[in-house]
């Protein structure tokens, strides 16, 4: 698999994780719905600009872009906890984490450590 449809793949992932449909994310990124199809297809060799809109849209770090991993249930739900996060606040996300560092230390787990 190519780069461009690396990318491609993992924007669709994106996409679906946050409940959109093509045309909803091109809404938001100010593109062409036809033009998220050719990109999640890896048809178009996409600028950094244009990629920079479909971020933007996401809310999410760049880096996010760039996760290649095989599509697993693990990686659907931290693409689903990620979208669900990313257009809180700061304080909003503090508040998150540290919920969560309660419930993993309630359930008997370090923060970190793997439930074997």
């Amino acid at each position: 698999m190519n780069l461009p449809e690396s990318v491609g793949n993992r924007i669709r992932e994106l996409r679906k994780a946050k409940g959109w449909t093509q045309e909803q994310l091109a809404e938001a990124a100010s593109l062409h719905y036809s033009y998220i199809g050719g990109v999640e297809r890896g048809d178009r060799n996409i600028s950094l600009e244009t990629l920079a809109k479909i971020i933007t849209a996401f809310q999410v770090p760049a880096v996010e872009i760039f996760r290649f991993e095989d599509e697993t249930d693990r990686r659907k739900a931290l693409d689903e906890h990620m979208t669900l996060i990313s257009d809180r606040s700061t304080e909003e996300i503090a508040a998150i984490t540290k919920i969560n560092r309660e419930v993993i230390a309630t359930m008997g787990y370090g923060v970190g450590a793997k439930k074997h």
